[in-house]
């Protein structure tokens, strides 16, 4: 019997996904490729604790190492969908952990 993560492809969305992945200690976004999976605002303040309004004014503060949001669309309006590079976000909370333990060691 094949497993159901088998029958997942390139045309497989999210939603799909997670009626056929099997109960695990392993994430949705453990079984794509970080640094080329997009994700949403509400996924990098889970993923980093911080709020909306911080995720935007660390974009606009270059020495804060924040990752730039990468545009979804043409659009130039405010509000316009945008996301973040997973691997990206993951390097950032990481590097916050590190200048943790080095002001405490």
């Amino acid at each position: 019997m094949n497993s159901p993560l088998q029958e997942v492809n390139s045309n497989t969305t999210m939603a799909e996904l997670s009626h056929k992945a099997p109960a695990s200690p392993y994430t949705l976004l453990e079984l794509f490729d970080a640094a080329s999976t997009l994700i949403r605002v509400k996924q990098v303040m889970a993923i980093t604790g911080i709020g909306r309004a911080t995720v935007y004014k660390l974009m606009n503060q270059p020495e804060s190492g924040f990752p730039q949001a990468v545009k979804l669309t043409n659009s130039t309006a405010r509000g316009a969908p945008v996301a973040w590079v997973l691997s990206e976000v993951q390097a950032w909370a990481r590097s916050r952990i590190e200048a943790r333990d080095q002001v405490a060691a």
